[in-house]
């Protein structure tokens, strides 16, 4: 079956490029794994007349509001390959079903990648996060956690302090120069440069190599990503180095390297927030429509 636009990817990003495409009456289909990457957390906040609210909550209105439009279309499948066609792209599903579009947007997200301490993975998205503007303020102003695992923390130890007395735990990662130690110090941040052997308790109880407990209300660190599909490889498309992973190479009109095949939310800009993807996707569905009228 022939769409104007095929999407990969119905969380917020690939939702809000589908309502544009829905809006300018082309035939879409969306096709979405359900792997969100922010299914963890109980709570978005920082999205404009959406702040507190359930993220799940939030994904299935967006998508009850996209199919409201008569010409989109929903398939719940793991799209596993993608390829150049004579009108434009193929892609595969996982159950077999193949599709084209005269344009694909990747709307695939990413798979974040945590430090290998134990406890982390079971509190990720509730008390070990990483962004300070989704979670900082309900952790009340109590004392709060770094946990290193690469240099960037030192941004995020200079950084989390407006939102609680803050610990850098170094984990043996790396060394604050005579710099940034002084930057620390002006901040406020205790580093703790024992390892950290496990994280437990209701929030965030860091366990150190001696085995002395610091009692957190919450732990920010900074997960590699890496991008949640191989479409974009499989296509062709160029990627580019982030620090924290590679990230699907986008031009100013969110277009990749492989002209007709554009890009949005986590997968090709470190959007980190519901506001900044929905933004992005909308951006992204404006250009690739405009694009089937233009050339």
């Amino acid at each position: 079956m022939q769409f104007d636009v095929i999407i990969v990817g119905g969380s917020y990003a690939g939702i809000s490029a589908g309502l544009q495409l829905a809006r300018a009456r082309r035939k879409v289909l969306v096709i979405d794994a359900g792997q969100r990457r922010n299914r963890f957390a109980r709570n978005a906040h920082g999205f404009l007349a959406q702040d507190g609210t359930d993220p799940a909550l939030i994904a299935r209105q967006a998508r009850e509001q996209l199919l409201a439009y008569p010409t989109v279309e929903w398939l719940a499948q793991a799209a596993v390959a993608a390829s150049k066609a004579d009108q434009g792209f193929a892609v595969t599903c996982a159950d077999g079903q193949s599709f084209t579009g005269a344009r694909l947007i990747l709307a695939t997200g990413v798979v974040d990648e945590l430090p290998d301490v134990p406890g982390l993975q079971e509190r990720w998205g509730r008390s070990v996060v990483h962004c300070p503007y989704c979670h900082g303020y309900e952790m009340g102003g109590a004392a709060i956690g770094v946990l290193a695992a690469s240099p960037l923390a030192i941004h995020h130890a200079l950084l989390v302090p407006d939102w609680g007395p803050t610990t850098l735990f170094l984990n043996q990662v790396f060394e604050p120069d005579a710099e940034q130690q002084a930057l620390l110090d002006k901040r406020g941040v205790v580093v703790e440069r024992e390892a950290v052997i496990s994280v437990s308790g209701e929030h965030a109880e860091v366990t150190l190599a001696s085995g002395r407990v610091i009692a957190l209300a919450g732990l920010f660190t900074q997960p590699r990503t890496r991008i949640a599909s191989p479409l974009a490889q499989q296509l062709g498309c160029a990627l580019e180095a982030g620090p924290t992973g590679d990230f699907i190479k986008v031009d100013a009109l969110r277009e990749t390297s492989v002209p007709g095949v554009f890009a949005c939310g986590d997968a090709a800009v470190a959007a980190g927030n519901v506001a900044i993807a929905v933004g992005d996707g909308a951006r992204t569905g404006g250009a690739a429509h405009q694009s089937l009228i233009f050339r």
